[in-house]
């Protein structure tokens, strides 16, 4: 049988984690490395490999019932070779080193079993509920696997050029910038959404670091969990972050 589809064949690397191409991540397992996916990415894979559900435990499924962030994870283990996707989306791998990651759950794919992470609260002005309010913190030595709607965009933060982003944009910024969140508006003008604009909050990153920002919003953002009356709707009263967990961290 012939095809142009034959073109595709399975990408050769020595690399442990590589690009089957843009939307389809190459991971190589050699028995003693296992990695933690996103439940249900797997779509294809070689050798003897097998997949079990991973444990979360009591701090981790109360952070994600409060706050709605987490991670459902598989662990991968074995000797071969595993191909994951998700939604066809964009997929890159990313060096965590001692500095750490922050990053929103929705774009995470797979990372080495060796990262620890745990659920964060963001710190924010006027105490906004949705996207930016809780994130996930990535720490430790090794690789992960970060997923956006097309081709993103890497912004450099230095101290003396800060970067704001869109907070339903942003996907992952280093854990040792300083965050804040903000609306560019008047007092006067907090309740509506920046006027007749269309723009939302956003995140104000300072320090040395980078944001990595996808070129697709949502409204509402990923995950928010909105409750009722207009406050809720922007996050406010008991919906925003300094309502509660005032350790910014969830323990």
């Amino acid at each position: 049988m012939q095809s142009p589809l034959f073109a595709f064949n399975d990408s050769q690397s020595q690399d442990r984690y590589s690009l089957q191409n843009k939307q389809m991540l190459r991971v190589t397992l050699q028995g003693h490395d296992d990695i933690l996916a996103r439940k249900g990415t797997m779509v294809a894979y070689q050798g003897l490999v097998e997949f079990d559900a991973e444990y979360e435990n009591n701090q981790q499924a109360r952070a994600r019932a409060y706050t709605g962030e987490g991670l459902s994870l598989m662990r991968c283990h074995g000797q071969g070779t595993v191909f994951f996707a998700n939604l066809a989306q964009h997929i890159h791998v990313v060096d965590v080193e001692q500095d750490g990651l922050t990053v929103d759950s929705s774009y995470v794919l797979a990372m080495d079993s060796s990262l620890h992470h745990e659920v964060i609260a963001v710190d924010s002005q006027y105490g906004i509920s949705g996207s930016g309010k809780y994130q996930l913190n990535i720490t430790g030595r090794g690789k992960v696997a970060l997923m956006t709607s097309g081709a993103p965009l890497m912004m450099q933060v230095t101290p003396d050029k800060y970067v704001n982003c869109d907070a339903d944009a942003i996907v992952a910024w280093s854990t040792s910038l300083r965050v804040q969140m903000q609306a560019q508006t008047h007092s006067s003008g907090v309740w509506r959404r920046r006027g007749n604009t269309g723009e939302g909050w956003e995140l104000s990153f300072m320090g040395s670091g980078f944001a990595l920002v996808q070129p697709s919003e949502l409204l509402p953002p990923q995950n928010a969990q909105i409750g009722s009356g207009l406050a809720a709707q922007y996050g406010m009263g008991q919906q925003g972050a300094r309502a509660q967990n005032q350790g910014n961290v969830w323990s």
